[in-house]
């Protein structure tokens, strides 16, 4: 996989993707919960709507008193690298040209300072657009969409992993229903690496094992990528995704897991992320995105305006 084109001007930007809205994919926000036994694609669209949270009108991960989201990278062997966020991701439109808005802005690391604006459009055939304020110029610079298998700088995901990808850019298989029997991964940090930002980083999460999940083959239909095909366990009652494991040929190349937990609203895809883990086999090289419950809020009443190019600059570095 490549390195992502823009690295040496916004480093890890490509993680907004991971907490963002973009590209529907022909999904749309008002997919009804499928009846009967659902197909391969139907499962994966259901896959989308609850990642992209379009139970809710808006979704929020904010910086509370002492608490906020951090990302957190390791190489195998040497001590982790933090940047903490702010984010906010608003589904509410209906002009039917806007899908969804996401602002998205970074407080410590090295992007402190950086925020991001991210428009996904009605139009399915559309490219989202990409306004990023950069501190260090003191100015907006706009960017086109990221080519899918850019690498994210310092991860261990691509930008078609978090944001990209659709389900026609795949076909689907469903492999049966079975039990799920881990816990999930999560990265093991030493208590002296433990600085302001990890001395409550979560330990494997255990509560999804035993539950019922859906095993979906997905292989990929562009040619010489980096993976061949997908396995994803998929919750059979609120369709989220606990584990993704990416294979070239027979070789297992890398894992990601997602801790979920529940809105509690009626519809039981209403489901907002604790944690995301990404694990690549051959390097050991880790990724892991914690996201505190106190940090997380949806159907707030902030006002469209702030999904806008003027919030950017309003940044402080």
């Amino acid at each position: 996989m490549r390195s992502i084109r823009l690295s040496h001007r916004i480093g890890l930007v490509g993680f907004i993707g991971v907490l963002s809205s973009t590209s529907l994919a022909g999904v749309p926000r008002d997919l009804p919960p499928p009846t009967g036994k659902p197909t391969a694609e139907q499962i994966i669209q259901q896959v989308y709507y609850v990642n992209h949270f379009y139970a809710v009108k808006n979704f929020s991960i904010e910086k509370v008193p002492n608490e906020i989201t951090v990302l957190i990278t390791r190489a195998q062997g040497e001590s982790p690298s933090i940047n903490t966020l702010e984010r906010f991701l608003n589904n509410d439109y209906s002009d039917g040209v806007v899908k969804a808005k996401d602002l998205a802005t970074f407080h410590s690391g090295k992007l402190k300072g950086t925020g991001m604006l991210i428009t996904d459009y009605a139009d399915d055939g559309k490219s989202q657009s990409y306004a990023i304020w950069l501190p260090a110029l003191r100015k907006i610079r706009r960017f086109a969409q990221p080519a899918f298998d850019d690498a994210w700088g310092g991860t261990d995901f691509t930008f078609e992993d978090v944001t990209l990808r659709k389900p026609h850019n795949e076909t689907h298989e469903l492999l049966g229903t079975e039990t799920f029997k881990d816990c999930l991964g999560a990265m093991e940090i030493p208590t002296e690496q433990r600085g302001k930002y990890l001395e409550n980083t979560p330990a494997p999460a255990c509560d999804h094992k035993g539950k019922e999940v859906y095993k979906v083959k997905s292989t990929t239909k562009f040619n010489n990528w980096y993976y061949d095909y997908r396995v994803s366990y998929v919750d059979t009652k609120t369709f989220a995704d606990y584990r993704t494991e990416y294979f070239k040929g027979d070789k297992q190349t890398k894992v990601i897991d997602r801790d979920w937990g529940s809105m509690g609203l009626t519809d039981p895809r209403a489901q907002f992320w604790k944690y995301w883990y990404g694990k690549v086999s051959e390097n050991g090289h880790e990724t892991f995105a914690v996201i505190p419950k106190g940090v997380v809020k949806w159907n707030s009443d902030k006002p469209e305006s702030l999904w806008s190019e003027e919030t950017l600059t309003k940044l402080n570095p």
